[in-house]
C-alpha cells in the first residue's frame, strides 16, 4: 500500500486556452478598418455612377462657344490693336516701334488664311507674331540652341528650331561673291535648299520647312553687331529662296528685314531681294515683295548683270 504522503505524487489540471487581452482588441480593430473601406468603396463606386447618369449634358450655348473658339477667324481689329499698343509700349531696348509692328501685322492680316509665317529670330516679339498670326501656322529659327529649347518648354505652341550658322559677319563680301558665281548651280534663286551646298543658303532645318509656301517672312536674326557674328547673310539669301521657290498658294511673299539700317541688311537685301521688290524701306524695316519664279530662272533681280 502506497503511502499517501509521497511527495512524488503530482496534479494536472486541464483548461481550455484563452487568448491574451491585447491581442484580441487588435484583431477586433483591424477586422472592424476592413469593414469601413469595404464600406467607403461601395459608397464611392454607387455614388460615381449615378452621378455620371444622372449628370446633365453640355447646354447647347456652351457647346457653340467652345465651337466658336475652336474655329475663330482672325483676330478682330480691337484686339490687334491692343496687342500692338502693349507690345510697343514695353521698355524693352531691342523692341520694335508701333510703326514697325503695325506694318508686319497689316500684311498678316491681308495674307490669306491660314497664313504662314516664318520668323528668323526669338525676340522680344515672339510671343506677338504667334498671336497675331492667329490659326496660321508660325515657326520661329534661332542660332541658339538652349533659348530655343527653353522658349518651347516654357511655352509650348512655340514651334522654335535651331540652326548652326556657319558665316561671319566680315566674310560678308566673298559670301555675296561665291553666291553669285554659283547662281546657276548651288546657290540658284529657285530650287530646295535642303539639297542645297550653297554657303548662304540654311540647308539643316527640319525638311517640312522647305515645303512649305510661306506668306510672311522676317528676318529679325541672327546676331551682328560684331565681325565675327553669324550676321544675317544667310538669313536674307534664304528668304528669298523660299519666296521664289513657292509651289502653290499666294504666289507673292512679303519678306521684312528688321535692322533696315544695318549694312548687312541693305547690302543683302539689295543682291538676294532687289531693290524693284523693295515696297518700303524707311527707318528701322524694309519690306519686299517677291513673286514666285520659274525653276529655271538664274538671276535675282531684273537688273543684275548675270554671272557665268
Amino acid at each position: 500500500m502506497k503511502n499517501p504522503n509521497n511527495n512524488n505524487t503530482k496534479l494536472i489540471l486541464l483548461h481550455p486556452y484563452t487568448p491574451k487581452q491585447g491581442s484580441s482588441n487588435r484583431l477586433w480593430l483591424l477586422t472592424f478598418i476592413s469593414i469601413l473601406t469595404i464600406a467607403f468603396l461601395l459608397t464611392f463606386v454607387y455614388t460615381r455612377e449615378s452621378i455620371s447618369a444622372t449628370a446633365p449634358a453640355r447646354p447647347p450655348v456652351i457647346a457653340a462657344s467652345v465651337s466658336a473658339i475652336n474655329n475663330a477667324g482672325p483676330l478682330s481689329p480691337t484686339v490687334v490693336n491692343t496687342l500692338l499698343h502693349y507690345a510697343s509700349k514695353s521698355n524693352d531696348t531691342y523692341h520694335m516701334p508701333y510703326s514697325d509692328l503695325k506694318h508686319i501685322s497689316d500684311a498678316l492680316r491681308k495674307c490669306s488664311q491660314p497664313c504662314n509665317l516664318l520668323v528668323f529670330g526669338l525676340t522680344h516679339e515672339t510671343l506677338l507674331w504667334k498671336a497675331l498670326n492667329h490659326n496660321g501656322r508660325t515657326v520661329f529659327i534661332d542660332e541658339n540652341r538652349y533659348y530655343a529649347a527653353y522658349i518651347e518648354e516654357k511655352h509650348p505652341e512655340i514651334d522654335a528650331f535651331d540652326v548652326q550658322y556657319t558665316t561671319k559677319r566680315r566674310d560678308m563680301k566673298e559670301l555675296i561673291a561665291s553666291a553669285k558665281e554659283q547662281v546657276r548651280n548651288e546657290c540658284r534663286p529657285v530650287q530646295n535648299l535642303l539639297f542645297s551646298e550653297c554657303k548662304l543658303g540654311i540647308n539643316d532645318l527640319p525638311n517640312h520647312v522647305y515645303d512649305v509656301d510661306w506668306d510672311v517672312i522676317l528676318v529679325d536674326g541672327p546676331r551682328g553687331n560684331w565681325p565675327d557674328a553669324p550676321g544675317r547673310m544667310s538669313a536674307i539669301f534664304t528668304a528669298g529662296v523660299l519666296a521664289r521657290s513657292k509651289k502653290g498658294g499666294n504666289p507673292k511673299t512679303h519678306v521684312f528685314v528688321h535692322d533696315f539700317s544695318g549694312e548687312v541688311e541693305k547690302v543683302c537685301g539689295t543682291e538676294f531681294l532687289c531693290e524693284e521688290n523693295l515696297v518700303e524701306g524707311a527707318g528701322n524695316l524694309g519690306h519686299y515683295v517677291l513673286e514666285r519664279m520659274d525653276e529655271n530662272s538664274f538671276q535675282y533681280c531684273k537688273n543684275q548683270t548675270l554671272s557665268s
